[in-house]
């Protein structure tokens, strides 16, 4: 058994989807799998697969992907053929297993990825007791960015003695990635977003709420940037082409809840934008994470209100972060190069 702390863009897909496909038999029973990966998300199953599969091919096995937001009688009747491998969140899988379309008994290596996102949402009762019909796992492996609290009992529980492989610290990844904390007026806010867009080439921006992020792409879309939305609302089609058109290059701008970002497995994203202070570090720290991603660097820039300062002072100390909080205003020319507010702001002209 593994148990791996690695932080989201470090490989791991590769790292432990090559030696899963190389041990899995060709010869399986229609709807039983022998190879089994648990994640928290549809969007992180979509890109699993689609990592997978042409590797799976080359070896004469089946993939697929089983989530939800998508029609059921359709997964149930693709079960009905040879499937080696299966990409699964917990409560679709669950679903199919109670309706007899899926036999989980045959499953001998199980991955459980982003462990940590599962506990956050909680899907741990869902995951135990897909482990605990998995007769014949002969291998058992899991990966998260954290090993405490709720993932340290899984590990504990449902892991024997297994071997530890860390990645990279919390404290490295901070390190990789450029912090900016701008100190924005409500009213202004959106401007200085829209500014901040225009001087990379991807942008990925997290809110709170799924509301806020359908009005906050209305309101970019005003200002001339063309942007999209990802949330657990939409039907699989639309954040599907959302996904897909913002790593293609086609979206520059992409706006998400954090339930549903933390799917977003997207490479060269230039600026990650909280469009507000997350609630933790641990919360910051999976939002960046979607830049600075393989050895790269990447920019992250914090909105913060004036009633938000304090829980960002808090944020900062715990992440170990002494950048400064910088006003800025939508016309300040530094913000289409992030890297120049390290400078003096320009002198502001009273007028009238």
């Amino acid at each position: 058994d593994v148990c791996g702390r690695a932080k989201t863009g470090s490989g791991k897909t590769l790292a432990f989807g090559l030696p899963m496909l190389q041990r899995t038999p060709v010869d399986v029973a229609p709807g039983q799998p022998a190879s089994l990966v648990l994640v928290p998300t549809r969007e992180l199953a979509h890109q699993v697969v689609e990592v997978l599969s042409p590797l799976a091919r080359a070896l004469g096995l089946r993939t697929m992907a089983l989530y939800g937001g998508t029609q059921l009688d359709r997964q149930i009747k693709s079960l009905r053929r040879p499937v080696h491998l299966v990409v699964a969140t917990p409560g679709r899988l669950i679903d199919l297993i109670d309706r007899g379309a899926i036999d989980v008994a045959a499953v001998e290596t199980v991955a459980v990825d982003e462990a940590d996102r599962m506990a956050d949402m909680g899907f741990f009762p869902q995951v135990e007791w897909i482990l605990r019909r998995l007769e014949n796992r002969s291998q058992t492996l899991l990966f998260s960015a954290t090993l405490d609290g709720d993932v340290g009992g899984l590990v504990r529980h449902y892991l024997k003695d297994p071997v530890r492989h860390e990645v990279a610290s919390a404290t490295e990844t901070v390190e990789e990635m450029h912090h900016r904390f701008l100190a924005v007026h409500e009213m202004d806010r959106v401007k200085v977003a829209a500014s901040v867009t225009r001087g990379v080439a991807r942008t990925l921006i997290f809110t709170r709420t799924k509301r806020q992020a359908d009005r906050l792409v209305t309101q970019l879309r005003g200002e001339g940037v063309r942007a999209g939305a990802i949330h657990g609302d939409l039907r699989q089609t639309a954040r599907e082409k959302a996904l897909g058109d913002f790593a293609a290059g086609r979206l520059p701008v992409l706006v998400a809840t954090d339930v549903a970002g933390r799917g977003i497995h997207v490479e060269d994203v230039d600026v990650v934008i909280h469009y507000e202070p997350p609630q933790d570090e641990k919360a910051y720290l999976h939002r960046s994470g979607r830049t600075a991603r393989a050895g790269r660097t990447g920019m992250v820039v914090t909105f913060v209100l004036w009633n938000h300062v304090a829980d960002v002072e808090r944020l900062q100390k715990r992440l170990g972060l002494s950048e400064p909080v910088t006003e800025v205003f939508s016309n300040d020319p530094r913000l289409t190069d992030l890297h120049s507010l390290d400078g003096p702001a320009p002198k502001r002209v009273a007028t009238g």
